[in-house]
């Protein structure tokens, strides 16, 4: 009777894991901060009873080059703004999305909607003028590292680059690296990635990766961004920095845009 006990409750705290899963890696924010200094303009897309905001940003008529850029876990594209600006500066224009729930983009966002969704809206900008006849960099920042790859993996021939920015190997890995140590087995046992930058990466073959990495990230553990680059058989370069989570592109403006712009005269 106690091994069945056990068993029963075991199975109810995995369940009730999983389900809330998603909940534990999202938190939009709906606070806005002006974007200014830079031509905005917005898209609205339709997804099942949501609706997603995407925004095409840029500081020059003929950029040298589109970034599709997917933010992270916390915050919206307005958040990222002071990340993004040296890229701005230096003649990209970046397509920002907003998943569902963040911004002005409605409903709750998953890990299955964003691939979904993640997808519907590279196909949208692909076929924008503007935005179609320029090279295509996708960037992933921190949890937006999981879908960049994903994406990447299924659109190769479609894009020139990959930039991986606070690299996250999977969504169990991360999850693991901040949970108690008797919780870890049970979650690398039963709860389980749809999809993640590790196995993903194998199937890239043509297309040059940028990974970008602090050995000091307080937020994803350097080993995650090792588990990803060890698994990556096309050509790649790493910039390994000095500094917090997502701050290279302010802390080390110049190698960052150097790498960046080798990364496209690698396409």
């Amino acid at each position: 009777m106690y091994k069945l006990i056990s068993f029963i409750a075991i199975t109810l705290f995995v369940l009730q894991t999983t389900a809330q899963m998603d909940d534990k890696f999202y938190y939009p924010s709906k606070e806005w901060q002006e974007i200014d200094s830079f031509k905005v303009k917005s898209f609205k897309q339709k997804m099942d009873e949501d609706e997603i905001t995407a925004y095409l940003i840029s500081s020059v008529e003929k950029p040298k080059a589109t970034i599709i850029y997917f933010h992270g876990a916390g915050g919206n594209v307005s958040t990222y703004m002071t990340l993004v600006k040296p890229l701005l500066k230096d003649s990209f224009q970046l397509f920002m999305v907003d998943f569902r729930g963040y911004g002005k983009s409605t409903g709750k966002p998953t890990h299955l909607n964003i691939a979904a969704d993640g997808q519907r809206i590279l196909d949208f900008a692909l076929s924008q003028k503007g935005i179609k006849n320029t090279a295509i960099l996708l960037y992933g920042a921190s949890m937006g590292t999981q879908i960049a790859t994903h994406l990447a993996a299924s659109n190769e021939s479609k894009i020139s680059g990959l930039i991986l920015d606070g690299t996250i190997s999977s969504f169990t890995d991360i999850a693991t690296a901040y949970s108690p140590a008797e919780q870890k087995e049970m979650i690398e046992k039963f709860v389980t990635s749809p999809y993640s930058a590790k196995e993903d990466m194998k199937k890239l073959v043509k297309i040059p990766v940028l990974f970008i990495h602090s050995k000091e990230d307080e937020e994803v553990p350097y080993s995650l961004y090792e588990k990803v680059e060890a698994n990556s058989i096309t050509k790649h370069e790493s910039l390994i920095y000095t500094g917090k989570h997502l701050e290279c592109p302010l802390v080390d403006t110049e190698v960052f845009l150097s790498k960046v712009n080798h990364l496209l005269s690698n396409k």
